[in-house]
C-alpha cells in the first residue's frame, strides 16, 4: 500500500464521479455549445454572485488570464512574496503579460491593508512600475495552508478601490478556507475583481480550474484563454467532475483537516521534529532537527509506503486530500510514532 501525501493534487476520481462523467452531455465548448461546461460555469458565477465563469484546463491559465485581464505590460502586482503566481507559474507573469512584481513580506504567505498600502507606486512619478493589482492567494501554499481573516481582506479592497488597484484572488485552495472559517463563496464574491478556484486539488476531480468575474470581463478572458490555448472540445466530460465535486466533495474536506492537525499535534511531540507550523486547512509543513537531513527521513517514511515532500532547509511537507482514508491515516500515525532517527 502507497500513501501519497505530497499533494492533494493527486487524487484520482471516486467511482461515483466517473459515472458522472461518463453520463455527461456534451458539445464542442470551442463553439461554446458543451451543455454541461455550460451549466458547470454558470453554477460556479452563481455560487460567488458573479456574472460569468469560464472553465480552464488548469489552475496556472487561469491565474495568467486574470494578471492578462488586470494589467499591461509595463505594470506592477503587489502579492506575497510566497505567492504562487511569483514562484510556481513559471515567470508566466513576465512572459505573458510583461508585468512585475512587489513582493511584500506576509505572515504564512498573508498580506495586510497597511503593507499593501505602503507597497503602492505613486502614479505620477513616471519612473517607478504603475502599481496595477493586487493579488491574494487564500489558503497559502508555502504559507502551509494558511487562512487570511475576511476582514483584513476588505480593509484590502478599500485599498484597492481608492487607489484604482484591481482585486485578484488565487482560491486554488479557497473551499478549504471557507470551510474552516464558515463562510460563503458570495462574500469573496463581493470583493474581488476576478477569481480563480481549483477543482483538481481538495475538491477531488481529475483536472480543471475556473475563472470568474463580470460578464465583460469574462467575455475578454475568452479570447484570452484561446491566445494561452486553453479552448477544449468535448470538455464537458471533465466539466462533469467539477460539477459532481461542488455538490459532494465539499463538507468533506473538514475530515482532511482534521487529519492534519492529528498529524502536527503528533510531530510536535516527536524528538526529531524541531517545529511544526500551525495548521488550520490540510497542509502540514514542519522542520526536522539540523543535525538530521530531511531526505533521510523522506526515505524513511518511502520505505514504510509513505510518500512526502522537501521544502528544502530542513523543511518538510504533508498534504492530506480526498484518497487519504482513516485506515491510512492511522498507519501514518503509528509510523511517525515508532520512528527514531
Amino acid at each position: 500500500m502507497e500513501i501519497n501525501l505530497i499533494s492533494d493534487t493527486v487524487t484520482k476520481p471516486s467511482k461515483e464521479m466517473l459515472q458522472a462523467m461518463f453520463n455527461a452531455k456534451v458539445g464542442d465548448d470551442v463553439f461554446r455549445q458543451d451543455p454541461t461546461v455550460n451549466a458547470f460555469e454558470k453554477m460556479v458565477a452563481d455560487l460567488f454572485g458573479k456574472e460569468a465563469a469560464l472553465f480552464f484546463p488548469s489552475g496556472t491559465m487561469a491565474n495568467q488570464t486574470a494578471i492578462k485581464l488586470n494589467t499591461n505590460p509595463g505594470d506592477q502586482i503587489i502579492c506575497d512574496k510566497w505567492s504562487h503566481i511569483h514562484l510556481y507559474e513559471s515567470g508566466g507573469a513576465s512572459f505573458n503579460s510583461g508585468v512585475n512584481f512587489n513582493l511584500l513580506d506576509g505572515d504564512r504567505g498573508m498580506i495586510t491593508a497597511e503593507q499593501v498600502r505602503a507597497g503602492i507606486n505613486d502614479p505620477e512619478f513616471y519612473h517607478m512600475p504603475l502599481s496595477k493589482m493586487v493579488s491574494i492567494e487564500n489558503t497559502t501554499n508555502k504559507g502551509g495552508g494558511a487562512c487570511y481573516d475576511i476582514e483584513e481582506l476588505k480593509k484590502i479592497k478599500q485599498v484597492c478601490t481608492d487607489n484604482n488597484l484591481k482585486y485578484h484572488l488565487d482560491g486554488a485552495r479557497l473551499w478549504n478556507a471557507m470551510v474552516v472559517k464558515k463562510e460563503q463563496p458570495k462574500q469573496y464574491g463581493e470583493l474581488f475583481d476576478t477569481i480563480s478556484v481549483c477543482f483538481s486539488k481538495g475538491l477531488g476531480a481529475p483536472v480543471g480550474s475556473v475563472l470568474i468575474s463580470d460578464a465583460v470581463t469574462m467575455k475578454k478572458a475568452l479570447r484570452i484563454r484561446k491566445i494561452f490555448g486553453g479552448n477544449l472540445r468535448q470538455a464537458g466530460y471533465l466539466a462533469a467532475a467539477g460539477i459532481y465535486a461542488l455538490q459532494n466533495n465539499i463538507h468533506r474536506l473538514a475530515d482532511d483537516h482534521r487529519r492534519a492537525k492529528e498529524l502536527g499535534q503528533l510531530l510536535v511531540q516527536l524528538s526529531w521534529v524541531a517545529k511544526v507550523e500551525p495548521v488550520e486547512t490540510n497542509i502540514l509543513i514542519f522542520e526536522v532537527r539540523k543535525a538530521l537531513d530531511e531526505k533521510t527521513v523522506i526515505e524513511k517514511l518511502k520505505a514504510k509506503g509513505i510518500l512526502i515532500s522537501s521544502m528544502g532547509q530542513g523543511k518538510l511537507r504533508i498534504v492530506t486530500h480526498l484518497d487519504y482514508r482513516q485506515v491510512m491515516h492511522e498507519y501514518v500515525m503509528e509510523t511517525l510514532h515508532k520512528m527514531v532517527f
